[in-house]
């Protein structure tokens, strides 16, 4: 069909989908939590409201006061660099603990760019439910929640100090001599 006789939906890009990227995005958080010596495991594909279970690496660590037996993680994933906000349904609010936001950063998408420029490092943002409750907006469109504005709220929980949360959360001390 010559382009002058498309209409303006036909014109739109197309909506990207990359499976194995949010699929790796899992895994990458997983590795970022083992590393700081949190046992995580994977939950079943398409389980509702968090993809990570984390516990104590110890089996005979005994919960102090404050101290959570068990950590639910829900992980969002953007592939697009320098995104301003993710999805996330009302209802999942309350499943999960922490959400971990993975900012892929692989390249820009915006205003119909290909995505071959404008690659960068990825970025992880280890947010509590409380925070992510307060920040999401439910519209008649979409519930998400937008991160445009709030980069130095953003910096108390990004990747090690994100993670150190979730250790502190399960009682799992730095590891040490």
């Amino acid at each position: 069909m010559p382009r002058a006789e498309l209409t303006r939906s036909e014109e739109k890009t197309p909506w990207l989908r990359l499976p194995v990227m949010a699929e790796g995005a899992e895994h990458l958080v997983m590795g970022y939590l083992m590393r700081r010596n949190i046992l995580t495991y994977k939950a079943p594909p398409l389980n509702e409201g968090y993809d990570l279970i984390c516990i104590h690496p110890d089996p005979r660590h005994r919960l102090k006061k404050g101290e959570q037996a068990q950590v639910r993680v829900q992980v969002k994933s953007r592939y697009q660099t320098g995104p301003t906000g993710f999805l996330v349904k009302e209802k999942s609010l309350s499943a999960f603990d922490y959400l971990v936001v993975v900012l892929l950063n692989i390249g820009d998408f915006k205003r119909g760019k290909s995505g071959l420029t404008g690659a960068k490092p990825p970025t992880l943002y280890t947010l509590p439910r409380r925070l992510v409750r307060r920040w999401h907006v439910s519209d008649s469109r979409m519930q998400k929640v937008v991160l445009r504005g709030r980069d130095q709220v953003l910096a108390k929980y990004e990747g090690e100090l994100g993670f150190e949360r979730i250790a502190n959360a399960l009682g799992v001390p730095r590891p040490s001599r």
